[in-house]
């Protein structure tokens, strides 16, 4: 059975590993992504965000992940980082991190959540769409070369 947590410090390199997997077959690391996993404590956790990683409890595998990042002088959050290992597609667990990532940042009264995402990840977009995110446009401040697509979901 598949379980959600938040992160705990022994949980980096599985955030890491999972999100180099992605990036790495459909693009390629940026400066942007190196920064964050250089600085996950800082970054994310230390500036009122979170990362969530979905837990096989019986392997005990990491097999997803996401953040939700705080961009306090945007008044409002980022969904970003979200990977699931290949082996484990399929068994709606983006869909399940998504939903509890989305339901802790309402219990924190975030009232607008982004992501920046790229139109040839389909199944990603289909899932966001699912979670209630709708197409915005684009701004010229994107923090990725890869980016193609900003969906916000709003409470």
């Amino acid at each position: 059975m598949i379980e959600i947590y938040t992160y705990e410090e022994k949980y980096r390199d599985d955030f890491v590993r999972l999100n180099k997997q992605w990036i790495e077959k459909y693009f390629r690391l940026e400066e942007s992504d190196l920064q964050t996993f250089a600085n996950i404590d800082s970054y994310i956790i230390g500036n009122g965000g979170q990362i969530f990683l979905a837990i096989d409890n019986e392997s005990h595998e990491v097999v997803g992940c996401c953040a939700l990042i705080n961009h306090p002088e945007k008044q409002s959050y980022e969904l970003a980082k979200m990977a699931v290992a290949p082996h484990a597609q399929g068994q709606h667990i983006g869909y399940k991190l998504g939903a509890y990532l989305i339901d802790y940042a309402k219990n924190i009264g975030a009232k607008r959540i982004y992501l920046e995402g790229n139109t040839k990840m389909v199944a990603s977009i289909n899932l966001y769409r699912k979670l209630g995110f709708r197409e915005i446009p684009i701004n010229n401040n994107n923090n990725y070369e890869r980016c193609d697509i900003f969906m916000e979901w709003r409470g």
